[in-house]
């Protein structure tokens, strides 16, 4: 059946035949393609002399990239199974993946839908960028750091309002202590909250620092603070990461039909 065939071909790949992997190849190489292209055309050197050449491989590329929608909207009802063919259809649209994949090609055919300004122009070519999003799809790598992240959102979500929480508390606090010392350099929170953000990821820039003796004091708390806030997600996600490894290598070591450990 043709639609079964173009089920595993834009959708298990590297569990088919060579073609199908072929294929995964195929559209792998043109997303890196796409995103060393929009680094080229940022040099205006390149861009003047390869300009035309780079066009041609964009257009190349959103015909291949429409080519793989039309079929993954085809298929639709094999890869979100539902009651009915519209109700698959949208779950594939609104999917992560069915998002990543519109907007890989909407910003080749909106301009020739709607009027826009060149601004706007400028923001659909660097939605282009989206692209490398494809990628996830046919790296196994990415999918498991993608898996982490969605098994440990919970443990994610309660370091992020940890470190906004902090954020906001510093930034009230310098501004209360240096505002009215540098009111150039502290002239409202959200200005204290860029401050805040630059020294609780250590980075500090340097052009903004406190000069009282108290806003020292909740500088350096800050910074302490930072370094281990900032390892606190970098922990989680790390460490779950080894666990899916493990697991995954225990599972390609067992025996496929016993579920016994292969030695």
């Amino acid at each position: 059946m043709l639609k079964e065939k173009v089920y595993h071909l834009v959708e298990r790949g590297s569990h088919g035949s060579k073609i199908n992997l072929y294929f995964d190849y195929v559209i792998m190489f043109i997303i890196i393609v796409n995103i060393i292209i929009a680094i080229l055309e940022s040099f205006n050197s390149i861009y003047s002399r390869v300009g035309s050449y780079l066009i041609a491989f964009e257009i190349f590329s959103v015909i291949v990239f429409s080519i793989e929608y039309l079929m993954r909207l085809w298929v639709s009802d094999l890869t979100h199974p539902s009651p009915t063919k519209t109700i698959s259809l949208f779950k594939f649209i609104f999917s992560f993946y069915g998002i990543i994949d519109l907007l890989a090609i909407l910003p080749f055919y909106l301009p020739f839908v709607v009027k826009i300004d060149l601004k706007f122009l400028r923001i659909l070519r660097l939605m282009r960028f989206f692209r490398i999003f494809k990628f996830n799809r046919y790296n196994s790598s990415l999918n498991l750091i993608w898996q982490v992240i969605r098994e440990k959102r919970t443990e994610l979500g309660i370091t992020g309002f940890l470190t906004f929480l902090v954020l906001l508390i510093a930034s009230f606090l310098m501004y209360y202590i240096e505002g009215d010392v540098q009111p150039e350099q502290f002239p409202n929170i959200l200005a204290c909250l860029w401050w805040a953000v630059a020294t609780l990821t250590t980075v500090g820039y340097g052009d903004v620092y406190p000069i009282t003796g108290l806003g020292k004091v909740v500088s350096g708390t800050i910074a302490l603070l930072g370094i281990g806030i900032v390892a606190l997600p970098t922990g989680i996600i790390g460490s779950a990461f080894m666990e899916k490894v493990s697991q995954k290598n225990k599972q390609a070591k067992q025996c496929p039909h016993c579920g016994k450990e292969i030695h």
